[in-house]
């Protein structure tokens, strides 16, 4: 993937998106329950309250990169990094994805008691043995 910047062009005259163009001008996501650990989801068959399927419309090329992306399931952070951009931009552009029914957003407990549960015991052992580093 192609960065958005070019640091070896010291000159000016290498290529720069700014943040401010990918977003449309929108510095905060409509949505802020967006964790570094949120798990993201490509929906399969992403359908209105009415049951009529929906289409992707005009996206940016960074939105098909997201789709593309959470096909498998994938992190904010992951998410951020794979796109090479910052993580707040990657929020907001998550979060029109969510808001137009295209991508499924979840807490990472919701997704481990959905696959048969966190095992607390061994979550407080790791922890335990974090502490004890």
């Amino acid at each position: 993937m192609t960065p958005y910047w070019d640091e070896e062009e010291e000159d000016g005259a290498g290529t720069m998106v700014r943040p401010y163009t990918i977003t449309r001008g929108r510095t905060a996501p409509e949505r802020d329950d967006f964790t570094l650990i949120t798990v993201l989801t490509t929906a399969n068959d992403p359908r209105d309250v009415h049951g009529v399927p929906l289409r992707a419309g005009r996206l940016q090329p960074e939105h098909r990169m997201i789709l593309d992306r959470c096909r498998h399931s994938a992190a904010v952070a992951e998410v951020s990094a794979d796109l090479d951009l910052p993580v707040s931009v990657t929020k907001i552009l998550l979060a029109d994805l969510v808001s137009q029914g295209l991508l499924l957003a979840r807490a990472p407990l919701s997704v481990a008691r959905a696959s048969g549960g966190a095992r607390m015991g061994l979550l407080a052992a790791v922890r335990d043995g974090l502490r004890r580093l």
